[in-house]
């Protein structure tokens, strides 16, 4: 919004032109997410206390977490809320992807709100059923994408592979099977993010690493830097044509976008960090994966991001490989899936695990983007 009221005054208002730059927007979106989240999660969080809209906790999991039923959940409306205000205030609110992720963001929030409703309305951790629920994730993916194909002209099906550069292997897929393949890459992401909010703070510390990445990754898909070198004179660098990744025109727009999830997740870390005084719930789990998804497929690291989300990946194969192994042989791989109960079962502590998680979250990022230049 600010971007469209006062970038066009920049003539008169010289100061304005600093709206051009999404580097100066970025920086403010994760600043207004931020302090957003900061200023009003103690409000909030007295506003679900009043309301009594606490988590209710499974009797077969792990005895520390009884101590937890009560807790406060469906804090993650509050962090999207806050995503809205700063996309708002500093994207350029014509970039079609934009709208696009945005709108995932919000329609998986908006079941993960149903999902948390229905959850503390009957007293019990079932929630929506799993069928409906991805029924819903699949349908909401598929009219994301087949409006920004058939509706927004978006027309690049290429499937970026990460070591090899895109001059070498870079496969063009038919609209239709593309479509289905990042609805399969949202709808898991969305998912394994959710199994991963098992612990105080162990879903948004990968969150907030994986976001940054994609800003990364964003940014330099979308960006070429005009370089004076005399009167009138520039030479312009390409990032994308340097890197050898999809160029991605207006892309730079989504790092706007990550910087709101990275300051709006800080914020909520803050009250979130162990012992919790507030969980996300679905609303904020579902979005979340949702949004790092849809950012995975339109910035055209569908693989490289299966690197970036590499704790929730390993959170969801050990959940699918302890029910494929029950149903085949009547034992248990793991104590308790997914993975972080099973170490909590094994004994180690839950902040342990929590930091541990982190690491290797951002271990995993650094690599992922270490690929762009092992080609």
């Amino acid at each position: 919004m600010l971007f469209h009221l006062l970038y066009p005054l920049s003539d008169t208002i010289t100061f304005f032109r600093v709206f051009q730059y999404p580097t100066f927007r970025i920086v403010m979106a994760a600043l207004t997410a931020l302090v957003t989240t900061m200023l009003l999660y103690p409000w909030f969080i007295g506003w679900l206390q009043r309301s009594q809209w606490g988590q209710t906790v499974r009797d077969d999991g792990p005895q520390t977490h009884l101590k937890k039923s009560g807790t406060p959940t469906m804090g993650g409306a509050l962090l999207l809320i806050a995503i809205v205000v700063a996309v708002g205030l500093w994207a350029d609110l014509a970039n079609r992807s934009l709208w696009v992720v945005m709108f995932v963001t919000l329609a998986y929030g908006t079941l993960g709100f149903v999902d948390d409703f229905l959850k503390v309305r009957f007293k019990n951790s079932k929630g929506v059923s799993a069928k409906g629920k991805l029924a819903w994730q699949f349908g909401i993916a598929g009219v994301a994408f087949i409006a920004l194909f058939y509706l927004f002209g978006f027309s690049d099906t290429r499937v970026a592979v990460p070591f090899l550069s895109t001059d070498r292997f870079f496969p063009a897929l038919p609209i239709w099977l593309y479509i289905v393949f990042a609805m399969v890459i949202v709808v898991a992401t969305s998912n394994t993010l959710n199994l991963t909010d098992g612990l105080d703070g162990l879903a948004i510390g990968p969150t907030i690493v994986s976001a940054l990445t994609f800003l990364i990754l964003a940014y330099a898909a979308g960006t070429r830097l005009g370089l004076e070198i005399g009167p009138n004179n520039f030479v312009y660098f390409d990032f994308a044509k340097y890197l050898r990744i999809p160029s991605q025109p207006g892309a730079a727009e989504l790092a706007v976008l990550c910087a709101a999830v990275i300051g709006s997740s800080i914020g909520f870390l803050w009250y979130n960090t162990y012992p919790a005084s507030v969980f996300m719930g679905d609303v904020g789990s579902l979005a979340l994966g949702g949004a790092l998804g849809t950012l995975a497929v339109v910035t055209k690291n569908e693989f490289l991001s299966v690197i970036i989300h590499g704790i929730f990946v390993w959170e969801g194969i050990s959940v699918l490989a302890q029910v494929v192994s029950f149903k085949l042989t009547g034992k248990r791989v793991f104590k308790m899936a997914p993975f972080h109960h099973h170490l909590e079962l094994s004994g180690w502590a839950e902040p342990k695990i929590i930091v541990r998680f982190w690491i290797i979250s951002v271990m995993l990022a650094l690599f992922a983007l270490a690929t762009l230049k092992l080609r």
